[in-house]
């Protein structure tokens, strides 16, 4: 690093940070399925200690059950600065201190990274898009105009570009991570409100997601926290709760999808592995497509 005014540094490093700022906290595996596939760990590790004696990054010890990684890792102000004159990140985040990073919410924040490096291995795979920066966390929605209209904040919003013989075809969802803490009746209500978003409208009358997003996205709920018995129970409870909820009922354009946290890491996005809220008796993947549809 040189000069004063803006920070020079390795495009990868200005990379790393950017991911650590917009996805707020990452274990040392999580960084080498996004940043260095096939590496091994003690090499990250030997990364992302240069990258903190720069000062762009910081990590925390993580305490969690035995096997757990045992640093994650968050971007500092001096990393986050670096990123955005760089170029990777469109303003300056909401940036995490050493007590959040350990705080409560980590193992939350850490399912929602692990359920999106889920789809950015396949888009490897598949040669589509979907890299370090194609998912936002805690994205806010107004519910209408006022005060008290309510705000659905989705836990993640996903941008995932196909590329098909015929076209490109981006996809976005919303991502919902359910780790068995709410009752099942708050997370279908949950779940549900995304049909009050879907109808929202504005003073004229307008769509107010239309403001964000060319289609609708539709909603993938991924369950983990519990026994894969227990998690389909949830699965199942939570699906014939939907479906006498009026939020969904009344908005037949909604899509909920379904998956444990274990089959979506095993294997991906694109395998039958989801539960559609509208019609669970069949198993499907995550792309929603007309009857008789296939992919592109």
């Amino acid at each position: 690093m040189s000069g004063a005014g803006k920070l020079t540094v390795p495009l990868a490093s200005g990379e790393i940070a950017a991911s650590l700022a917009q996805h707020r906290v990452l274990s040392t595996p999580q960084l080498g399925a996004i940043h260095f596939p096939g590496r091994s760990s003690r090499w990250v590790q030997s990364v992302m200690a240069r990258l903190a004696e720069a000062g762009l990054v910081a990590y925390v010890p993580s305490f969690g059950a035995p096997g757990a990684p045992r640093r994650l890792w968050y971007a500092t102000e001096r990393g986050a600065r670096v990123a955005l004159e760089a170029g990777l990140l469109e303003s300056m985040p909401r940036l995490l201190d050493a007590e959040a990073a350990a705080g409560p919410l980590q193992r939350h924040t850490l399912a929602v990274n692990d359920s999106a490096i889920a789809f950015l291995r396949a888009a490897r795979e598949r040669c589509d898009e979907f890299g370090p920066l194609s998912w936002r966390h805690e994205v806010p929605h107004r519910l209408g105009r006022g005060r008290r209209v309510g705000t659905v904040f989705a836990d993640a919003v996903l941008t995932y570009v196909r590329l098909t013989d015929a076209e490109v075809v981006v996809e976005q969802r919303f991502l919902e991570l359910d780790r068995a803490t709410l009752s099942v009746d708050r997370l279908a209500a949950e779940l549900a409100r995304y049909g009050r978003l879907l109808r929202a409208e504005g003073k004229r009358g307008e769509s107010l997601w239309r403001a964000h997003y060319p289609d609708f996205p539709s909603v993938i709920c991924v369950l983990t926290g519990a026994s894969p018995a227990a998690l389909r129970r949830r699965r199942d409870t939570a699906v014939a709760l939907l479906q006498s909820n009026p939020h969904f009922t009344e908005a037949p354009e909604l899509s909920v999808r379904l998956c444990l946290a274990e089959d979506l890491a095993e294997r991906g996005p694109f395998e039958p592995i989801f539960t559609d809220a509208r019609d669970p008796d069949a198993a499907v993947d995550w792309l929603v497509a007309e009857p008789g549809a296939g992919e592109g």
